[in-house]
């Protein structure tokens, strides 16, 4: 695997094929190729280096979780009593379904997350039952989202 901190060098052609990719991830690759220029062969050849040098990590279907009934989300702020205590913690938060992103942090917090919930009640009872009580957990300091207002990619 390569290593990610290194920057990977692409073309203008690159960029306009990620772009469409990125547009929408389903969009034949004949019909960007045609819009481009260049042949659909050329394309996936370029697609595969792009993927070996690490800066495509495959390509996935964005679940919209409202669908499903899940309308509250919220940034919790997780102070820990040990700085040691922090793996320990993030096992047991990957162990909650509701939690989709865990981040070690500057500033007061130890760990940030990004939890997803039915509701109000549901978060309430994911913090207590959950968060709470897994060890060297000090306290939380929770944000509810009201709404979001941008969600993008990097530009390219």
């Amino acid at each position: 695997m390569k290593n990610h901190n290194s920057s990977v060098k692409i073309d203008g052609i690159d960029k306009k094929i990620l772009r469409y990719l990125m547009e929408d991830a389903r969009k034949p690759i004949l019909e960007i190729a045609r819009n481009i220029g260049i042949s659909g062969a050329a394309i996936h050849q370029r697609l595969r280096k792009l993927e070996s040098s690490g800066l495509l990590a495959g390509s996935k279907f964005v679940v919209n979780p409202r669908v499903l009934g899940y309308t509250t989300m919220a940034y919790i702020g997780i102070f820990l009593d040990k700085a040691m205590a922090n793996p320990r913690a993030v096992k047991e938060l990957e162990k909650i379904p509701e939690v989709l992103e865990c981040h070690y942090t500057t500033g007061n917090w130890s760990i940030l997350i990004k939890v997803l919930c039915r509701d109000n009640e549901h978060l309430m009872q994911v913090l207590n039952k959950k968060i709470q009580q897994i060890e060297g957990v000090s306290r939380t300091e929770t944000f509810i989202s009201l709404n979001q207002q941008i969600d993008r990619q990097i530009q390219i």
